[in-house]
């Protein structure tokens, strides 16, 4: 297994990357490799003042990164020897089993879509993040972020795409899939949703509950909550806001310690033929620690070929 690692992506590289990886490599299995992609003499001078063993390391030099304010389309297509760029090509090449990068966004899904490819059958991949339930459980919120406006048929495709990385990632028996609404009802909600709702309600690809509500985001009613990429935004974001809230009032508890960000890792591009993790621009040392073994999770899921199967 090798995962393959942006150093120079995020906010806080190289450093922030390289002391994850330190942070990791206690738990990485000796058949695990990990494969850095960044300035290769930075992280090596870095080791070395460590003191690290460096037996499960190897590196790919490049020192060209795809800015953040970057235009995604023009930057991938203009550096190709960017950390992005040679960490999609390694994937494509089946050199890496994963690849994660706290860069470029939409760098990361240009190289998604252009590079290793959505699955045949996928209208469109998209993005997830993890919901902690009141029960201690965990749930999971598709589209957050990469599809603003879906039609119906791409909101059902998320619920397939939600309960498959339920199911095999998060180890949830029989996931239960809701729709996001402003009601209960069937025909509450704009057409979209409506049209959705009956796409949905006798399928046999997924076990449906209904619309959920806002309210239902972090209790048991569903496992997976499927919306349009414009709404789960709002609500991830949010979300980040209310934890940051609680941290300045220091009014947490173990519950809402569960919404930092940092100890799920990072989001996982679901319905391409390749693992890619997208890590947070901010990552922190232990955020990248939790994408490295996010990642060898969603390896050995083997996800992409279970989408493959359903879609084929």
């Amino acid at each position: 297994m090798k995962i393959g690692l942006d150093i120079l992506g995020g906010d806080y590289a190289p450093g922030n990357p390289l002391q994850g990886v330190l942070m990791a490599l206690p738990e990485i299995p000796e058949n695990s490799r990990l494969v850095l992609i960044g300035d290769e003499h930075a992280a090596r001078s870095f080791f070395k003042e460590k003191g690290t063993d460096i037996s499960k390391i190897e590196f790919f030099h490049s020192t060209e990164i795809i800015e953040m304010g970057a235009h995604p389309t023009k930057a991938f297509a203009q550096k190709p020897n960017s950390t992005i760029s040679v960490g999609f090509q390694l994937l494509k090449d089946q050199k890496i089993d994963a690849f994660i990068s706290a860069g470029n966004t939409g760098a990361m899904l240009v190289g998604s879509m252009f590079s290793v490819k959505a699955v045949p059958g996928i209208f469109r991949p998209c993005i997830a993040s993890i919901l902690p339930k009141e029960n201690g459980g965990t749930g999971l919120i598709l589209d957050v972020g990469t599809n603003a406006d879906c039609k119906p048929d791409v909101l059902y495709q998320f619920a397939i795409l939600g309960k498959l990385y339920a199911e095999f990632v998060l180890k949830v028996n029989t996931p239960k899939v809701g729709l996001l609404n402003i009601g209960e009802e069937p025909e509450k909600g704009n057409l979209v949703s409506q049209a959705a709702y009956n796409l949905m309600k006798d399928s046999k690809d997924f076990n449906f509950i209904g619309n959920v509500e806002g309210r239902d985001l972090f209790n048991d009613k569903a496992d997976v909550i499927v919306c349009e990429g414009f709404v789960g935004n709002v609500v991830l974001k949010t979300a980040e806001a209310f934890y940051t809230l609680i941290k300045k009032t220091r009014a947490e508890n173990d519950y809402f310690k569960r919404f930092n960000y940092e100890i799920y890792g990072g989001t996982p591009i679901l319905g391409i033929n390749g693992n890619v993790i997208i890590g947070h621009g901010i990552s922190s040392p232990l955020a990248f620690k939790n994408q490295i073994l996010q990642c060898r999770t969603v390896i050995e899921a083997a996800l992409p070929e279970k989408i493959k199967q359903i879609f084929s």
